[in-house]
């Protein structure tokens, strides 16, 4: 007889002892983003990827934002100013209809890179201080740290939420 296995999310599973355990929580929650967003996204057609149904954002425009925004905050940590790039980048991420395949691929990459990053940290001053914008809003590398989680677990909600909805009811 097949054994059920449930399947327990990133943060206890015993993953990344050697992090420090901000550093790790931070790294479970993308983890935990890659999965949800694999589970319900994998499967959308580059349509449902685009579609608004009832005016809310599309999926592809959520992934893409979680994957650029990741960048940008974990820029800010590390003490740096947004590049030519990033701010050209964010500028577009409003720009559909995109290519679910190409969202996913950012997406993925983005998590790989941010992990190394986060990773960086380990034996940092959460405390130092940081500027947060072209305003330098008074925040700290923990705050970013924590903001790049709860950042992306807000949009994560808001994806398997207009996944769900793409993929269960005809949308006008």
């Amino acid at each position: 007889m097949a054994e059920n296995k449930v399947e327990v999310e990133p943060w206890v599973r015993g993953t990344h002892e050697e992090v420090p355990v901000v550093l790790r929580a931070v790294i479970h929650l993308l983890e935990l983003a890659r999965e949800d967003v694999r589970h319900w996204c994998s499967n959308l057609t580059d349509e449902e990827w685009n579609l608004s149904p009832d005016g809310l954002t599309p999926v592809a425009v959520h992934v893409r934002h979680m994957a650029r925004s990741i960048d940008r905050l974990l820029t800010y940590a590390e003490g740096s100013q947004l590049s030519r790039e990033q701010l050209d980048l964010m500028k577009g991420e409003l720009e559909h209809p995109a290519k679910g395949v190409e969202v996913l691929a950012e997406f993925e990459a983005a998590l790989t890179k941010a992990e190394q990053r986060i990773r960086a940290f380990a034996g940092s001053n959460l405390e130092e201080k940081r500027g947060l914008g072209r305003k330098a809003l008074p925040t700290s590398v923990g705050g970013l740290l924590i903001h790049v989680a709860d950042h992306t677990s807000r949009h994560l909600g808001q994806v398997v939420t207009t996944a769900k909805l793409v993929t269960t009811r005809e949308v006008s």
